[in-house]
Parts: C-alpha cells; sequence; structure tokens
C-alpha cells in the first residue's frame, strides 16, 4: 500500500468524521444530560461500535448486507425504531412537565447508559458496515497482505473518530454553562429529540444498500 493511498484515506477519513451528524447531536444530548464524563463514555460506545464494524468488514460479513436486501432492511428498521424512540421518549419527557415549567423533564445521562446507547446506535446503522465494505476496497492492495492493510484503515478511521468526539465533548462541556440554562436546555433538549426523530425517519426510508 502506497504512502499516498494511505494519506488519501486519512482525509477522507477526517472529512467524513467532522462532518456533523448523528454522533455529533448524540454527543450533545450525552453532555447535556451527564456531563463530560457521560460524553466521553457515548463516544466511546460509538467507538466500540464502529470495531464491531471494522471487524464484520474484514471478516466479510457485511457483504451480506449488500447481498440481502432483507437483511439489511431488517437492520435498517431496528436502528431506525432504536433512534425514534430515543427522540420520542426524550421529547415526550420534555413537554411532560407543568405548563409554563422551566426546566426539561430528562432522564440524567449516566456513563454506562452513554456507552450503551452510543455502541447500540452504530451497531443498529447498517451504513457503517456498508461505509467500511464500499470504501476500504478502495484503498486495499490485492495480495495476500490486504487484511493487515485493512485493520490498519479500521484503526485510522476509529482512531480520527475518536479524537473527533473528545473535540466535541470539550468543547460542549464549555458551552454547557450556557446551555444547561433551564430554558435553554428545555428548547435544546427538544430540538436534539426532534432531530434524533428525523436522523430516525431518514433511515427508515433510506435506499437499500445497493442504492
Amino acid at each position: 500500500m502506497s504512502p499516498a493511498a494511505l494519506l488519501a484515506f486519512t482525509a477522507t477519513a477526517v472529512l467524513l468524521t467532522v462532518t456533523p451528524g448523528l454522533d455529533t447531536m448524540m454527543l450533545l444530548r450525552m453532555v447535556l444530560g451527564g456531563g463530560r464524563r457521560a460524553g466521553v463514555f457515548g463516544g466511546l460506545g460509538t467507538t466500540l461500535g464502529c470495531l464491531v464494524w471494522g471487524a464484520a468488514s474484514i471478516a466479510g460479513l457485511t457483504a451480506l448486507l449488500v447481498a440481502s436486501r432483507f437483511a439489511y432492511d431488517v437492520l435498517r428498521w431496528a436502528g431506525a425504531l432504536y433512534l425514534l424512540w430515543l427522540g420520542g421518549s426524550a421529547l415526550w419527557r420534555s413537554w411532560r412537565g407543568r405548563a409554563g415549567e422551566d426546566r426539561a423533564a430528562t432522564r440524567p445521562t449516566t456513563p454506562p447508559r452513554a456507552l450503551r446507547i452510543g455502541f447500540t446506535t452504530n451497531v443498529l446503522n447498517p451504513k457503517i458496515g456498508v461505509f467500511y465494505l464500499s470504501l476500504l476496497p478502495q484503498f486495499l492492495p490485492t495480495d495476500s497482505g490486504s487484511t493487515g492493510w485493512a485493520v490498519l484503515l479500521v484503526g485510522i478511521h476509529v482512531g480520527v473518530g475518536q479524537i473527533w468526539q473528545l473535540v466535541v465533548v470539550g468543547l460542549a462541556g464549555r458551552a454547557a454553562v450556557v446551555l444547561t440554562r433551564p430554558g435553554v436546555r428545555l428548547w435544546t433538549e427538544r430540538l436534539t429529540a426532534s432531530v434524533l426523530i428525523g436522523f430516525g425517519v431518514k433511515v427508515a426510508f433510506a435506499g437499500s444498500a445497493r442504492g
């Protein structure tokens, strides 16, 4: 594998990682609900989910998602329903308080819960598996050493993701002074919950792995 290919993959991984998406929104919610520690554990859960998909990709298991529309759709709907449940339950709790109450009735996000949510969200997202399956082969050599290089590329992507998550958690922690004010937190909670519902709807009605 040439240094140019390695650099190109790293640049691609960085670009895809820093693009705001579901993981960023989840981390923001975790920091608001449980502080920086919850955010760090949530990011770790996301990283573990990526490692599972990376290992499955190297083992060839994610090829099933491309070959089988049924397998892809089952996993896609499971992920969509999980996101809809997360966003819907959070939105319901935020509106459940008494009229005029200036706070969100949110369930505290403990580090174990953040870890579980981050991991489950990523494992139930088939697009991550398809991402590995479609991107990695473009940067791998065709000889017998491709498995070792695949492990390296997955490690680079996961490492970049973990570093970026720590940056997001740090920035969110700094902004928490403002974001955790009762009125601001109430509407931030409702906004992030609505975005999660939007992601759930998007995942539910997304196209198949084969486009």
